[in-house]
C-alpha cells in the first residue's frame, strides 16, 4: 500500500493532506452502512438556493451487468485499472431549475458534494478516484438519463490496492509525487495576477 500525504506550505486537516486519487483498488466489497455514508455527505452540501442539482448512479460490482454497462462506457486508460474498483458511481447535475431556467451552478454544486463524499471516504478508509475519461452519451443511454441531467464525472470507490499489480507506466504514476500550482499563482488581491496580500503576512506585519 501507498500513502502519499500532501507536503503542504500550510497545515490542513490530516484528511484532506492524505487523500489523494490511487488507481489500485482492493475488490473487497464496500458495506452498505459506509456507501450511505459517503451519500449522506454529498447529501448535506452547500447547495445555491438549496436547489441541490445532484444526482448518482450507485453500482457495485456484485451488479454484474450494471457495473458491465458503466464499465463499459470507460475510455481504454481508465478501465485497465478501474473495473477493479468494487463500486462505480456517476455523478449527474441537472442542469435546469425547476422552473425551467438554466442552473448557472450546477456544475459547481455537484463539485462541491463529491468534494464533501471524497473527504467522508477518506474518513472512512476508502479512497475515491474521479474520472473524466468516459463517454457520457454512452451512461446517458446506458442508464436513461433525461436530457436535462449532465452524467459529468465516473467514480471509483474502495479500498487501496497492491499498486505492484497496475501495468506500466501506471505503476510509476502510482508511485509518484503529488504536485500542486503554489499559492500565489492563482491567489490574488488588488488586481488579477497580483497575489494577495494574505499570502505576504510579514509584509502586512511591517505597514
Amino acid at each position: 500500500m501507498i500513502a502519499k500525504p500532501a507536503v503542504t506550505d500550510q497545515p490542513i486537516h490530516a484528511l484532506l493532506r492524505d487523500r489523494w486519487s490511487p488507481r489500485a483498488f482492493d475488490s473487497q466489497p464496500i458495506p452498505s452502512a459506509q456507501v450511505l455514508s459517503l451519500l449522506e455527505a454529498a447529501r448535506w452540501s452547500p447547495s445555491g438556493g438549496n436547489g441541490q442539482p445532484w444526482s448518482f448512479i450507485v453500482v457495485p460490482r456484485e451488479d454484474e451487468a450494471a457495473f458491465a454497462r458503466l464499465t463499459g462506457a470507460l475510455n481504454e486508460g481508465n478501465l485497465v485499472w478501474a473495473q477493479n474498483a468494487p463500486l462505480l458511481m456517476v455523478a449527474v447535475a441537472r442542469t435546469v431549475r425547476d422552473n425551467g431556467a438554466p442552473n448557472a451552478y450546477a456544475l459547481y454544486d455537484l463539485g462541491q458534494s463529491v468534494a464533501h463524499m471524497s473527504v467522508q471516504a477518506s474518513a472512512l478508509g476508502l479512497s475515491v478516484h474521479q474520472m473524466a475519461g468516459f463517454s457520457q452519451d454512452a451512461v446517458r443511454a446506458a442508464f436513461g438519463i433525461p436530457d436535462e441531467f449532465l452524467p459529468v464525472t465516473m467514480i471509483a470507490v474502495g479500498q487501496l490496492g497492491d499498486h505492484t499489480a497496475l501495468p506500466e507506466p501506471l505503476r510509476e504514476r502510482e508511485q509518484a509525487p503529488r504536485t500542486r500550482k503554489p499559492l500565489e499563482s492563482f491567489v490574488f488581491g488588488a488586481a488579477w495576477g497580483q497575489p494577495a496580500t494574505v499570502l505576504a503576512p510579514s509584509a502586512i506585519s511591517a505597514d
